[in-house]
């Protein structure tokens, strides 16, 4: 089973303004480990509060917050960003 990778806008403007080496780990990782694997959620956390319903993986110090929609094999890429910045608004 293969589910289809996308990306929101904005998610794609931060993941282009990231150091081209962590550029190609993260698409890397979304496109050999999730896109790949029967169930993405193995690899990844489920988020609380209100970021509620979304996943995280981590990649490095960076984290890439998804959307998983089952009905279509989908992961949306919402967000990406450095540990250290990406849960806040």
């Amino acid at each position: 089973m293969t589910w289809k990778v996308l990306f929101k806008d904005e998610a794609l403007k931060q993941l282009r303004k990231l150091n081209p080496t962590i550029q190609n780990r993260i698409t890397n990782y979304l496109r050999i480990r999730l896109a790949t694997d029967e169930d993405p959620r193995r690899f990844g956390k489920g988020l609380k509060g209100d970021m509620k319903g979304l996943w995280r993986y981590r990649v490095d110090d960076y984290r890439i917050i998804c959307l998983i929609e089952d009905e279509v094999l989908t992961v949306l890429v919402v967000k990406i960003g450095h540990r250290r910045k990406v849960y806040r608004n």
